[in-house]
């Protein structure tokens, strides 16, 4: 029902900024939210930020907060995260996700997309 295709990953030096998008296409209408996340080598994947596409309303995961933004744009049915202050533990691959309906679980992922902070 729904395909996300992330861009904007790649490589920047600590305390520089990148911003990932997530294209979404399909029935878009039915999405509830719209989330990264993100998997370190040798780490589970862990939840970065979600938006309510609806009401707007945002969450974060404390270790991102004050420096990561979700935001959306429903004309164009994308999600991106405006990331600053990134610093090397921010290194992983990261991955937009919706969830659908009533859906609990984020239950369709994009492909990935690969950022790298330096130190």
């Amino acid at each position: 029902q729904v395909q996300l295709v992330e861009s904007g990953g790649g490589l920047v030096q600590a305390g520089g900024s990148l911003r990932l998008s997530c294209a979404a296409s399909g029935r878009t209408f039915s999405t509830y939210a719209m989330g990264w996340f993100r998997q370190a080598p040798g780490k589970e994947r862990e939840f970065v930020a979600e938006i309510h596409w609806s009401s707007g309303s945002t969450y974060y995961a404390d270790s991102v907060k004050g420096r990561f933004t979700i935001s959306r744009d429903n004309a164009k049915n994308t999600v991106s995260l405006q990331m600053n202050s990134l610093k090397p533990e921010d290194t992983s691959v990261y991955y937009c996700a919706a969830r659908l309906g009533s859906a609990i679980k984020y239950n369709y992922w994009g492909q990935g997309t690969q950022v790298t902070v330096s130190s």
